[in-house]
């Protein structure tokens, strides 16, 4: 009996600890191979380090028994306190990982920005708002560490591409978190909307279909939790409307309470544009204009 009891306790210790295996569906190189039949001549931005900006990959910034979430910190050296800029990564809240930041981190940091891209709970291992609460625990340990990221805790931004664009603006509209500027790049604004196609990634990260769960739908859709205190925000969109879904709504919204917002365009480009020659340099300047403007001036 004894035996019988130590065994059960180990099987539910192993599964209680064990960590979901991480869905590698969604990698530069997959995307580049995807999307270089439609766009020949596109080219894979590749990593620039530059003596200027110190790189530290993997810091704990949480832990959840023992699964430890991290970051990777990409720091301008100058003694001057400099804007903090948090960013979250795409692919589809299933797949994607920190490190495809590394080459945009490292263009925006060289402009005088202290960049951090954050590892946060995919769909596979927890659902809605468990990413949420990850990168909400990541501005928190950011801002107790001020001093040495050398950042100021009064100006942070928080930018994000596709997905990880809708949880940023989620983030700015119903956490605020003393966000102070918004990047949201093509990322939908709404989950259940005329111009939206979200279905299966969506499912998966909110816990259920809209017909079976829609007050999360509602709750995870920055467009519900628009309000008056709202920061700036920068939209950079590819042509394709799925995926700026509820933007003109929240736009309207934002002008009447008189919040500046702006609208970018990449034309003639697949929805991963970031990732790729002839349009990385493009949205990087549309994220610095704005950056400067909203956290420099």
């Amino acid at each position: 009996m004894n035996n019988i009891i130590c065994f059960c306790i180990l099987l539910i210790t192993n599964v209680a600890f064990c960590q979901v295996a991480k869905d590698t569906s969604y990698t530069i190189t997959s995307e580049y191979k995807k999307q270089l039949k439609k766009y020949p001549s596109i080219e894979v931005v590749q990593p620039k380090p530059n003596p200027l900006v110190i790189e530290q990959k993997n810091s704990v910034y949480h832990s959840i028994g023992t699964r430890d979430l991290h970051l990777d910190s990409y720091i301008f050296k100058l003694r001057k306190k400099l804007p903090a800029i948090i960013m979250l990564h795409d692919g589809g809240w299933k797949s994607g990982d920190k490190s495809m930041f590394q080459p945009f981190a490292e263009a925006i940091a060289l402009k005088g920005y202290q960049c951090f891209a954050i590892e946060y709970r995919l769909s596979d291992e927890a659902k809605y708002p468990a990413g949420i609460d990850d990168v909400l625990k990541a501005i928190e340990y950011i801002k107790n560490n001020a001093e040495k990221f050398n950042i100021d805790a009064k100006k942070i931004a928080i930018l994000g591409r596709s997905s990880g664009g809708q949880m940023a603006s989620l983030i700015g509209t119903k956490f605020n978190a003393d966000i102070k500027a918004i990047v949201n790049i093509d990322g939908v604004l709404a989950f259940h909307h005329p111009e939206s196609t979200e279905g299966k990634y969506a499912a998966l990260w909110l816990g259920g279909t809209y017909e079976e769960v829609p007050e999360i739908w509602n709750d995870a859709s920055a467009l519900s939790h628009v309000a008056e205190n709202m920061p700036p925000i920068l939209f950079i969109n590819s042509q394709h409307d799925r995926f700026h879904a509820g933007r003109n709504d929240m736009i309207e919204i934002l002008n009447k309470y008189k919040i500046y917002s702006k609208v970018e365009k990449i034309l003639d480009s697949p929805h991963t544009f970031w990732l790729f020659h002839p349009w990385f340099e493009q949205t990087i300047q549309y994220t610095i204009n704005f950056l400067d403007e909203k956290l420099k001036s």
